[in-house]
């Protein structure tokens, strides 16, 4: 009975002092981002261990004793901010904060939780913790600089370039057969038969996170890597429900400034049209038209995105962001020259004096991300995502064509179209089965088409009373279809275990062993029908802009031209047979790391990767018909990366690794593909490089929004290969082994720094950013080594070079304002950026030719960003407001020839948009 009555007294006593407590509650909010809630923030009573975090949510709930206290919010990598309270008994006082970016001491919080890195001191934190060496650019920082798709955000970063008029970017001086590109480290295939990597400029920065940019090799990645691993991790919803809707509009300079902005009739303005290959194509006139219509050149854009938690059980959680946008745009080229097959003595076999473009891009872009947390220990998540491009494009080029317009009276016209759906499938999972054990998992099923039909070209000659159908060959004026389907599946599984027991709960190392497997199919076809006038309609006036008069199914009928194909006319059995190439690629590869931490400044990561690799290829072409060979290859990679904290701010790093560089499906298959003025074809005796590559870098993180850094680096390279002029009658360029070894040693900086600061708030600050490269490269050729490994033959000019697509130097630098008012419910930003790259190899020179080299550019961007209020917000943007010209020559002996030249002009834009 005595027990009995302590244990009531005990129940009552402490109800009582429960009841004498008083209640702090309250979120916290971050303020860069909409004021969305910062889970997992610390919430802390100044001067004793008393504290709370916040949750998902971002709310707090925390119980005192009645009286004064400081009470203290921070979060890794943010402002820290502290607020006077009163605590009355039995009472609740709600305290709100917001926090945003500032500086940042290691011991003044524990990490909870994965920080948000969409912010720039979030993903400057993780670079600055992380071992490996890589470099972050997160959606705060794109949308200060106006990044509108991934290629644009990864040539703000050190050491990257981009190709102009193409999508293939360049690290370290290194092109698209250099680099791998994936999607939450998952591969993903290309959207173009020439190219290796998908075209950045496809993803537009509404689905992104952050990308990341690997420029050492880790044995998770693949080995087929020698510049850098471009990996975009796509957004998470996270915190309250939104909902979110963005309107813009674009113009371009040199487009709305022409009268007759002209493009192919047949396309329309969606992007999801197609025209098929017509039936009985040989003898029947069913083609779609080849008017032009004149267009009203401004672009626009409209998109929604929104995302909602819910609670599932008791601590599970359900998160989905979706996202849907389409936008297009109008560009055009003026001031355009250029120029084909020039001789070593300048001689000019097709020269253009005017070069005009039209072109009309869309992008259509559907993505939905379902995240399920089970618990604190295990995550499921799926992401799905589509997007559509299509490119509409009339090309015009007048002159000087020899043999064919001796008089300079050429005339060309090529419009072309094309159109890619890509569709994205990836499942991912995380489960932590104990404080040692932790697996990762995925698989993924992308499929991409690729389709560029009914190109059309035509050639004229004009004379004094109109134009003439130039057909002296058959393939003057002719329709092209391709399509290409590439479908792959990749998986992706590691575990991670810590070893090296050090205390209770500590360990100095880690285990990591996993597997990879890659599986590819490509499947390629091409048809174009040439169509030749009869002798006796060769000197027939046309009207180029009305050639449905002379193209028609009376004309056919009436002999004035002929139909045919590569493999000859209706008469020869399998005539419209398309040209095919058919890869396979499968890699799979286990892998195997040891990170092991000497003492809190020194840290090393020693793995070692095996692959084996297998390529197949199949052709029908009117180079070489039924054909196929195989490359197989087994891939030993080991890598080492050491890390050494110098103090608490500054790192130095050192990385070494052996990656290849497998030859492209393009590549090996002995296809023609004709262009303006050049025809590329592929050579099947292609084989693979070997890399050997080195770093060195040293970095300083004076604060938690600013960084300072340099690297050195160095590539070795075995058997590179390159584009070259092949010895032909025609001078086409084709992939070969050039020589047996090359080289490249380089330094980057990087620097991020706030020029001041008004207050410790941050409402009003100036910062800035500068990065700059200098990079040497150089290799060998080896006219002896192309003809005794390939059935082709060289006459390299030089007997050295620089790669084709290095520069020796690229700088980019941005300057930006930023404050906020209305009780930081409102701001704005104003961002100045440069980008400039200095000569460049395009190809190599062959028989005393030389290299055909893209001259320096340099552009200029400002951007404009406000919040209006908590809802709404705007934008403006111009890009290359200084509207150079581009250029490209020919550096012979004697003097550069110009190949060509063009100007883009500028871009402005201005965006709305409101979250609800």
């Amino acid at each position: 009975m005595r027990k009995q009555l302590l244990v009531v007294l005990a129940v009552l006593a402490s109800a009582f002092a429960f009841a004498q407590k008083g209640t702090l509650t309250g979120t916290i909010s971050d303020k860069d981002l909409n004021n969305e809630p910062l889970p997992f923030a610390n919430v802390l009573v100044k001067g004793t261990t008393n504290g709370v975090t916040t949750d998902d949510q971002g709310k707090y709930s925390i119980s005192l004793e009645p009286g004064a206290y400081v009470i203290e919010f921070s979060f890794l990598g943010y402002e820290t901010v502290t607020e006077n309270v009163t605590i009355v008994a039995g009472q609740t006082l709600t305290v709100n904060k917001t926090m945003g970016a500032g500086n940042y001491t290691l011991k003044d919080v524990q990490v909870q939780a994965q920080t948000n890195r969409q912010k720039e001191s979030s993903l400057l934190l993780e670079q600055k913790n992380s071992v490996e060496i890589k470099q972050n650019i997160g959606a705060q920082e794109l949308a200060r600089k106006g990044v509108t798709d991934v290629a644009a955000a990864v040539v703000k970063t050190t050491g990257v370039t981009k190709q102009e008029g193409s999508g293939s970017i360049f690290v370290r001086g290194l092109g698209d057969r250099y680099n791998a590109t994936t999607l939450n480290g998952l591969p993903i295939p290309s959207n173009d038969a020439e190219k290796k990597n998908i075209a950045l400029e496809i993803f537009p920065t509404d689905i992104v996170e952050y990308v990341s940019i690997d420029k050492v090799y880790g044995s998770k990645l693949y080995g087929d890597f020698a510049g850098g691993n471009v990996d975009i991790i796509s957004k998470e919803h996270r915190g309250k429900g939104t909902f979110r809707i963005d309107i813009g509009s674009n113009a371009n300079t040199n487009a709305i400034q022409e009268n007759n902005f002209r493009l192919h009739a047949s396309p329309n303005a969606s992007g999801f049209g197609l025209t098929e290959k017509p039936s009985n194509a040989l003898t029947q006139y069913n083609y779609e038209t080849l008017r032009l219509d004149t267009k009203n050149p401004f672009g626009g854009s409209i998109g929604v995105s929104g995302g909602q938690s819910w609670n599932v059980g008791e601590s599970g959680k359900l998160s989905i962001f979706a996202t849907g946008s389409f936008s297009n745009e109008y560009q055009s080229i003026t001031d355009g020259q250029a120029n084909g097959s020039i001789s070593p003595t300048g001689v000019i076999n097709k020269r253009y004096d005017t070069f005009e473009s039209f072109n009309y891009a869309t992008n259509t872009t559907g993505m939905a991300n379902i995240a399920y947390k089970i618990n604190s220990n295990h995550k499921i998540k799926f992401n799905s995502l589509f997007i559509n491009t299509s490119d509409q494009q009339t090309d015009e080029y007048r002159g000087y064509i020899v043999d064919l317009a001796n008089d300079g009276n050429g005339f060309v016209r090529i419009n072309t179209f094309t159109k890619t759906s890509l569709f994205i499938n990836q499942l991912l999972g995380e489960h932590k089965f104990s404080d040692r054990l932790q697996l990762n998992w995925a698989g993924a099923f992308n499929n991409v088409k690729d389709d560029q039909p009914d190109r059309t070209w035509n050639t004229f000659n004009e004379q004094t009373n109109g134009f003439t159908i130039n057909s002296q060959s058959a393939p003057n004026n002719n329709r092209y279809f391709q399509d290409l389907t590439e479908k792959e599946y990749n998986a992706n599984i590691s575990v991670d275990y810590k070893i090296f027991k050090n205390g209770e709960s500590d360990y100095n190392g880690k285990l990591t062993l996993g597997y990879n497997g890659r599986m590819k199919q490509r499947d390629f076809a091409a048809t174009q029908y040439n169509f030749k006038a009869t002798n006796t309609h060769l000197g027939d006036i046309v009207d180029p802009n009305n050639l449905d008069a002379f193209y028609n199914q009376t004309n056919l009928d009436n002999g004035f031209f002929e139909i045919s194909t590569f493999r000859g006319s209706a008469q020869v059995p399998g005539a419209t047979r398309p040209q095919t190439y058919n890869g396979d690629l499968d890699i799979h590869a286990a892998f195997g790391s040891i990170e092991y931490t000497f003492n809190p400044n020194l840290t090393a990561v020693i793995g070692l990767r095996g692959e084996m690799i297998k390529q197949n290829m199949q052709w029908d072409t009117s180079l070489s018909p039924n054909g196929q060979n195989e490359l197989t290859k087994t891939a030993i990679l080991p890598n080492l990366i050491v890390k050494y904290s110098l103090n608490d701010k500054q790192n130095l790093r050192f990385a070494f690794s052996k990656t290849y560089t497998l030859p492209q499906f393009k590549e090996r298959a002995p296809f023609a593909y004709e262009r303006a003025t050049q025809v590329y074809f592929g050579n099947p005796k292609l084989y693979e490089s070997d890399n050997y590559n080195v770093d060195l870098k040293w970095e300083m993180f004076p604060t938690s929004d600013e960084v300072f850094s340099a690297t050195a680096f160095g590539k070795y390279i075995i058997n590179p290969i390159n584009e070259a002029v092949v010895n032909s009658s025609t001078n086409d360029i084709s992939y070969l082994n050039s020589g047996d070894y090359g080289y490249a040693a380089g330094v980057e900086i990087e620097v991020r720094k706030n020029i001041f600061k008004i207050d410790e708030t941050n409402s009003k600050r100036l910062s800035a950013g500068l990065n700059v490269s200098y990079l040497y490269t150089e290799q060998e050729l080896d006219n002896e080594k192309v003809s005794a490994e390939t059935d082709l033959n060289t006459d390299f000019t030089d007997s050295k070079s620089a790669f084709t697509g290095a520069s020796n130097w690229l700088g980019n630098a941005d300057l930006s304002y930023f404050t906020e008012w209305n009780q930081k419910r409102a701001n704005i930003t104003a961002t100045v950026a440069y980008n400039l790259f200095s000569d460049r190899i395009y190809a190599l020179g062959t028989q005393q030719r030389g290299n055909l080299v893209d001259k320096s550019v340099g552009t200029l961007d400002f951007i404009i960003k406000s919040k209006i209020n908590e809802n709404l917000g705007i934008g403006l943007t111009a890009r290359n407001l200084t509207n150079p010209a581009i250029k490209q020559v020919q550096e012979n002996r004697g003097g550069d020839v110009l190949s060509q030249t063009y100007k883009k002009g500028s871009g402005i834009s201005l965006s709305l948009n409101y979250t609800f």
